[in-house]
């Protein structure tokens, strides 16, 4: 078979080429001449061109303005860790103390600002845009006064002097009462936070009395630069509360079942931290407040020192120590400015009411901007800022 089919492509490859006729192309000629189809085929030749037309010249608009943008899409940004819980203290804090309301410079938003005779300004944004002065220095002696301190084991304790000045009268704030409702206030909670501390000693006025906690560094220091500014001082006990040591106030906590030689022990390192402070108050202490044997422990000490102890509202039913004081209120039970200025309009009221008023505070920042705004008009008000020295009392009297 393979034979025969070599020999027929052997016979065909040697022949001459066929010569075809034009009588193939004569269908077609024929219908071209049709006119739809020579319409339609014009058509198709005037869209060739065109498309030759751009392809070969390029784009028509290329004479025109044109840019070009590479766009890039940023990478989310990963989250903020959240603060620790001393940053969210912190944080914001001189924002607060430069307006209580928020809304920054007023003269930087374009506002009138009026600057006061005492240092203050006001703006005419709202009643609210009131900026308290910083407070220029009264200056109280320098401690340690001497005769008013001893040595003890953890630094100077203090004592009654010889002549019988007691610390809770020399280390006070002099205080003249001039026949108005007095009210005074003690801020509390200071020296662990250098900001809030400093913005309190200088923009609350010299006769808000101030108190710091005996766990802080440079405390001396401290107590030294609020006596310089003109603030009385106090000293914050760290007492047992419900839930202890759940709720622990500290190292060298008096507790409710120590006994009188536990208490006593405690109060030697407390009371050594520092000298300068004319009393002591308590930092929590329900638990230990119903103690008669602490209690009792506790306020020898002091009589015998003579220092005065002032609590936040919660003692009052025990007398002792050289001279005692209660508080009326808590002023920042709520921590927002309203609440803040109307609990200490509720002081107001209750002062022009009795005729004395003591309220007690936490150094937050919004407390201490609230206060220093409050007490800024209170001489307009028809009362008399005191210091918290004054409200004590020696007991029986």
């Amino acid at each position: 078979m393979f034979a025969k089919r070599q020999s027929a492509l052997a016979a065909a490859a040697g022949a001459a080429p066929r010569v075809r006729d034009g009588a193939g192309f004569k269908p077609v000629v024929e219908a071209l001449k049709k006119p739809p189809v020579a319409a339609g085929l014009a058509g198709l030749l005037l869209l060739g061109a065109g498309a030759l037309f751009l392809t070969v010249l390029g784009d028509p608009n290329a004479g025109a303005p044109s840019a070009h943008v590479a766009l890039q899409r940023d990478k989310p940004a990963a989250p903020a860790p959240a603060p620790s819980g001393f940053e969210a203290f912190s944080m914001g804090a001189m924002g607060l103390y430069q307006n209580l309301a928020g809304g920054g410079d007023p003269a930087a938003n374009g506002e009138a600002v009026i600057t006061l005779p005492d240092g203050g300004s006001v703006s005419g944004a709202a009643p609210a845009a009131y900026t308290a002065p910083v407070h220029a220095a009264s200056p109280l002696a320098r401690a340690p006064i001497a005769g008013l301190s001893q040595p003890g084991h953890n630094g100077p304790l203090p004592m009654i002097a010889p002549d019988g000045r007691v610390p809770a009268q020399a280390y006070a704030r002099p205080f003249r009462p001039n026949g108005k409702p007095r009210v005074a206030l003690i801020v509390g909670g200071l020296g662990l936070n250098a900001v809030t501390t400093r913005a309190a000693i200088e923009r609350l006025p010299p006769e808000v009395t101030l108190s710091f906690v005996p766990y802080a560094e440079n405390l001396q220091s401290w107590i030294d630069q609020a006596r310089a500014q003109g603030h009385e001082v106090m000293l914050e006990m760290p007492m047992e509360p419900t839930g202890y040591p759940d709720n622990d106030p500290g190292p060298y906590t008096l507790l409710a079942d120590g006994g009188a030689d536990d208490v006593a022990a405690k109060m030697d390192w407390l009371l050594g931290r520092a000298t300068g402070y004319f009393g002591v108050t308590n930092y929590l202490g329900d638990r230990f407040a119903a103690s008669d044997a602490g209690m009792n422990a506790f306020l020898t000490v002091l009589r015998q020192k003579g220092v005065a102890f002032l609590d936040d509202g919660s003692f009052q039913r025990r007398p002792g120590a050289w001279s005692r004081a209660s508080a009326d209120r808590v002023i920042d039970r709520t921590q927002s400015p309203a609440a803040i200025i109307a609990a200490l309009n509720g002081l107001e009221a209750q002062a022009k009411l009795r005729g004395s008023a003591l309220g007690t505070g936490f150094s937050y920042p919004v407390t201490v901007e609230a206060a220093a705004r409050w007490t800024a008009g209170l001489d307009q008000r028809g009362l008399q800022l005191a210091p918290a020295s004054s409200m004590s009392m020696r007991p029986g009297r």
